[in-house]
Formats: structure tokens, sequence, C-alpha cells
């Protein structure tokens, strides 16, 4: 008989972890414990003719706080108490909890027709399951991907479950993806099954279908199919497949998943080369969900049901947080929108759903402010000033409310207007995923609907810091959430530094990308977010600007763009969209786009203008109707006014290389369509300082010439 003592550094996530000390023995080792250091005294009995080795050649490689392995685990970011230190779970025993608890609640609603349908969670979880047995029947293989190409819906969120149940990956693809774009994801996550929502994506992998050696098939779950391909399927007869098929191998697969194991993919936008797969846990989502319910104080649906729209893409991972597992995790409803949701229709779905919670990017917020004051504009002289009053007051008072012109403004106007908007049962509106303009949050808290700024990335499984009901600062992306911590990395002399996180929603890695993953990840595990930003007094986090934006000028100064683009939309409200050049440049210059009609269709920039627009032109004293009445510097009266908005932004500016020197209004907006802006209306900067390429050297060379002949002047005399 002989004493092994092992020791055991953050054990891996396995139920039992198998050594073998020799072809003679083995010995299983209990680890239920994902991070604490343990040591174990095992005993065992040797044959006599087995020979003594003079050491043992035992192996226990801990997993590290990242992987790039689609088959990798993680050390997890546990904490000592509190939220950081609750028990790991995977999705399916967190869906399993959510039955159980609310089995016969509403999860979630779709229109069909005129009429609503819902399903209940326990139905949803049988649904997930049977979607789980059906890609196992089509060959999915462990640690591949099930990619999803469509508008949110009941199926979407099935396949994103049924993939993870199933032992493969959830990946989301963006419904503006190109072919080729689709083809690049479906390939790096090694997809064997695609889900498609009408021919319309079908086509797409159509196109590239041969360049996908792992794929096994197709399945649209919309639309009839307009030909019968091999391995193409309904999604009917996908369920089918499922309902056939017995459960015993899907719940070994279940038992056998780890929280510390991938289960979601979610790609970036690739504005800078090709996507990354940002590679999340079971523990990433469930953790964060947990947490971010308990930071925003959402009630269990045994008390009162929490309610949310869904309707921003779901391969965007803020989408997937708020609609799925948020959800999930109080036993909440989520009701779809229809596809049209960001094209006019949205209003509509929220007036008839009634949300608790809304979360919007900012090009929403901005949106419904538009229409709003293009409303007001038609209003009566009384009606306007009543409104004004209410706005003033809405704007000058704290949070909470309570004085008694609040509760008069309330019952005139605030109500009314909530009411008009859908949100007169919504606690809880949010922004994220993009700079917002504080005139926007302005305009919104003026009317008692405070807008509460959240901030977080892909990496960090959506959230990291929110602003609450009584933790609200204007402009600030609030506090941090339950169980994470925030670091400011080398700040400057004003506390300005680089943004780094640490927690349990920290992703695991870049799926395949080691070189990447150790560039975002330190030596100590802190995520670095490549974002500027500062802490106030109270600990409340500002964003201050992107570290791969920021513009650094001929002359060394470094200037964060996003300050002086908001301040420009302040100070001209006829600008939608503005955008900063001035990188390795002897000055600064802007590209602007006007307010304008959107094609409710397409989702194309129109070149008639808003009514707002009209209306602001009018009070230049220009009688303009068209973008292109006033694109390039057509309209004097406009372009003088635009001037004069540009000069009192450079009043402001903190030096003279932050003063705009040149600008053009562009031909047409940016839109998702045009390539300009992403799926969350974010700005493609790359992207923008590519299409307007000609007009950005017109800017330059202006100058140039200038200098050359002041210098030839300068040298004849």
């Amino acid at each position: 008989m002989f004493w092994v003592i092992v020791l055991l550094h953050h054990s891996t996530s396995a139920d039992i972890q198998t050594l073998t000390l020799s072809s003679h023995l083995e010995i299983h080792l209990p680890l239920n414990d994902y991070t604490r250091p343990a040591v174990l005294i095992i005993t065992a009995h040797l044959a006599d003719s087995l020979p003594r080795p003079v050491s043992l050649p035992v192996s226990f490689g801990a997993p590290d706080l990242w992987t790039a392995q689609r088959d990798g685990q993680v050390r997890l970011r546990m904490g000592e108490s509190g939220v950081a230190a609750e028990p790991p779970a995977t999705v399916n025993q967190v869906f399993a909890s959510a039955v159980e608890r609310f089995g016969s609640c509403t999860a979630f609603g779709w229109k069909d027709g005129e009429a609503w349908k819902v399903m209940n969670y326990r139905e949803y979880y049988q649904q997930c399951r049977t979607a789980a047995k059906g890609f196992l029947k089509l060959g999915l293989e462990r640690c591949h991907g099930v990619g999803i190409l469509g508008f949110n819906s009941p199926e979407w969120f099935m396949a994103d479950i049924g993939a993870i149940l199933a032992g493969g990956f959830a990946v989301g693809i963006y419904t503006t993806n190109s072919p080729e774009a689709c083809q690049y994801v479906a390939e790096n996550c090694q997809a064997n099954v695609l889900v498609v929502e009408n021919n319309k994506q079908l086509q797409k992998i159509l196109q590239v279908h041969d360049q996908l050696p792992h794929l096994k098939a197709i399945i649209q779950y919309k639309d009839a199919l307009k030909d019968k391909l091999p391995n193409l399927y309904t999604w009917e007869e996908f369920m089918q497949l499922g309902r056939e098929e017995p459960d015993t191998q899907l719940d070994e697969i279940l038992a056998s998943q780890k929280p510390n194991q991938c289960c979601t993919l979610i790609y970036t936008s690739g504005t800078t080369g090709h996507p990354k797969g940002v590679m999340l846990s079971h523990d990433n989502l469930t953790w964060t969900a947990l947490s971010t319910g308990r930071t925003v104080c959402l009630t269990d649906a045994d008390q009162s049901q929490e309610i949310v729209v869904s309707y921003l893409p779901l391969s965007h991972v803020a989408a997937q947080m708020v609609d799925i597992w948020i959800t999930m995790r109080v036993g909440g409803a989520t009701y779809f929108a229809q596809p049209d949701a960001l094209k006019g229709s949205l209003a509509n779905t929220l007036r008839e759903v009634r949300p608790t919670a809304f979360m919007g990017v900012p090009r929403v917020w901005e949106k419904m402010q538009e229409k709003m004051k293009a409303i007001g504009a038609k209003s009566s002289t009384v009606r306007r000033r009543v409104a004004s009053w209410a706005k003033d007051v809405g704007l000058n008072g704290a949070l909470p409310r309570k004085p008694l012109n609040y509760r008069l403004a309330k019952r005139l106007v605030f109500q009314k207007v909530r009411k008009a908007l859908g949100l007169d049962r919504c606690t809880r509106c949010y922004t994220g995923a993009a700079p917002i303009t504080r005139d926007t949050l302005e305009f919104f808290l003026s009317l008692d609907i405070p807008v509460y700024e959240l901030y977080g990335m892909s990496e960090s499984t959506g959230p990291h810091t929110i602003s609450l009901s009584d933790a609200f600062r204007l402009t600030s992306c609030g506090k941090v959430i339950g169980g994470c911590q925030t670091k400011i990395c080398n700040p400057d002399a004003e506390g300005n530094g680089e943004i780094c996180f640490w927690g349990r929603h920290v992703f695991m890695g870049y799926l395949n990308m080691p070189d990447k993953t150790e560039e975002a990840l330190d030596k100590d595990g802190w995520l670095h977010s490549g974002d500027l930003g500062k802490h106030d007094e109270q600990d409340f986090l500002f964003i201050t600007g992107r570290i791969k934006e920021l513009i650094i000028t001929a002359g060394g100064e470094n200037i964060p763009p996003v300050p002086i683009e908001d301040a420009v939309k302040e100070a001209i409200p006829l600008i939608s969209n503005a955008m900063l050049i001035g990188d390795k440049r002897k000055f600064l210059s802007m590209l602007l786009t006007v307010k304008c009609h959107i094609d409710g269709e397409t989702g194309a920039p129109e070149d008639e203008l808003t009514p707002e627009a009209v209306e602001i032109c009018r009070k230049m004293g220009s009688n303009v109707t068209r973008v292109s009445d006033i694109a390039g510097g057509r309209d004097r009266l406009v372009t003088a006014a635009i001037q004069e908005g540009i000069n009192r932004v450079n009043e402001q500016a903190t030096s003279n290389a932050q003063r705009i020197q040149k600008w053009i209004v562009l031909e047409k907006d940016f839109s998702i369509t045009g390539g300009e802006l992403g799926p969350t209306m974010k700005l493609k900067r790359p992207v923008v300082m590519k299409m307007y390429k000609e007009q950005i050297e017109n800017f330059y060379k202006e100058q140039e010439i200038q200098n050359k002949t002041q210098s030839r002047l300068l040298g004849f005399y």
C-alpha cells in the first residue's frame, strides 16, 4: 500500500476526473468545485507483480481563465460571497428550474395574423428538447455550430436553445450579411446545420453551399419551400424528426455538460477584418442573467411577470441576454415584434404588448424623439405651452419625483405620452450598444421617461455597468453589475484610461484565435475593452472614447471623436449623423448627413426630408424639402446655418486642434442597408472612410493647394 497526495488547483468542471497512474491503476476523483484548490490523499493497493515506479507520471492540467479551443474548458472567476459565489449552472439546469417554478406562465408570444398566440414555459422546454433531438438526428456533432439566419421568432429561440441542449454551439448570423459573410461564419464555427427564415436567406446559403464541408442540413422556418432539395427541411419536418427520436442520447449529452464549456458563439461585426467568434460558456449566460436581473431588481413571475419586446438582432449579445436569458431567469414573457419593426411597426407592437422593460439602441430613441417633435410641432399653441411647461418640470425635477407640480404634469402630459408610446407599464427603459446624445436623454427625461444607459460588450456577455433609478447620472453608464469589477488602466491626469472588466461574465476566448484572445485578456485575466473612460467620485462610469477610434492628428494631439460629433448634432438639430475625420491629418473635418425619410420596405434613406427637418429649414429661412437641395452646399441659407452651428461647437473646443475646419453634407443619410451602420445602428467608421474617400481627400487637397500657393507667394516676395 502507498499514499498519493494530489494537489488540485482550480479543478475542471467534470463530476469525476479519472487519473491513470499506470496501465494497472486508475483513481476516480470527485470534482465538484470549480475554483478552490483541494488536497486529496488517496490510498491505493498495488498487486505484488506491479513494478514500483520511481515517480508517478501524473499529469493534471488545471484549466486556465481562457481558451481558444472549441472543446476547451475555463476556470470560472468565482467570488467568495454574494452573487459572484452563486453555484454555476448549465443552460439546461436553469431552464429546467424555470419550468419547475414558472411552468404554466407565458414564455413568449407571437402574432398570427391579427391575433397573439402564446406558449408557456413547460411547452417551450419540450419544444427545445424536440429541436435538440432533431439536430442530433441530422448529425449535429459536439462543439459544432447551428447557424441561425433570420428575424426574431419562436423558432429562433428554439433553434438556439435546442443547439445548446444537443451539445452544439448556437450561432446567430446577421440577416444583413452577404453570402460571403454567412459562409465565413458557418465555416468558422463548423456548422453542421443552418436554420434560415425564408427563401431570401436560403438563397444566400445555396450560393456558398459548396464551400461548407461540415454542413449536413438546412432548415427553413417561415414560408413554404419553393424547391425541394436534398437535406432541406421545413420547420415542421425537422421537428417531426425530433419527435420520433428517443430521449436517451439527449439525456446523456445533458448529463455530461458543464458550466465552464462553450455553448454560444457571438460574432463581432468585423469592421477591421474577419469577425471574431466570441465563445460564451453556459456560466457566462446563466450567471450574467442572474446577476443582471438582481442588479435591476426584476420581479419573478410568481409575483408579477416582466414583459419585453424582442426586435433587436438576436445575433447581437444584448438582444439574446434581454430576450432569452434574463427573461428566463425570472419567468418573464417575450413578445416578438414584426420583421419591419425598425421600419415603423415597432410602435404598434409596443402599444399592444405594453412591456414592463424596454431596450432600445440610441437610433430607436432618436427616431421616437424625431417623431414626437414632428407631432408636437402640429399641436395647438395651448398644447405646446402645456407640453413645454411639463417638460421643464420633468427635466428639473430630481429622481424620484414627488413635488405637486410634477404630479400635475404627470396627469396632464406624462401619462398620455407614455400610453401613446406603449410604455405606460414600463418601469425600466434602457439604451446601449452605441453612444447616445445628451439631447436625446434630456428629451425623454423631460417627459418623465428616464432612459438608463448600460455598457458592455460581446466579450462580457452583454452588460457590465447599468444605470438604475437610484443610481442615475445623465451621460453616465451607471455602476458595475453585482459580482463584477471595473479597473481604469493607465489613467491620465483627468482620470481617463482604458476600461477593464473582471467577473464571471468575461468570455472564454475567441474561437481558434489564441493571439487575439491574449490581446483582449491580460495575464491576470482582466478583459481590456478598448474603450476610454473614467469614474466620478461616486463610481459612476463615463465613456469618453474608444482607443481605436481616437484621432491622433499630424500634430500629435489625441482627440476622441464622439463628444465632438454629439456636440454638432446637438447644436444643429437638422443633422442625423456626423463623423469626425482627422487621423494623421493637419486639421479636423467632418462628414454630415441630414434627417430624411426612410423607405419602409428596404430601410434605405430617401431624398425627402422629415417634417422636423423641413420645419428646421424653414426657421433657417429656406424652403428646401429634399436632401439633394442641401447636399454639397447647394442651399446658401442652410449652409450658413450649419456653419453657425459648427462655429458654436468650435467655440467650446479645448484647443485649436479640436476645431472643425471643413465639412460637407452628403447626398444620403447613413443606414444599415448602405453599409455605414452596423445591425445595432453603430457607426462603421472604417467602412465610411472607404465609401467617402474622395470627399475626405478633397478636404485636404484644397488645403495643400492653398499651402502651395502661399509658399509661391512668399517665395516671390
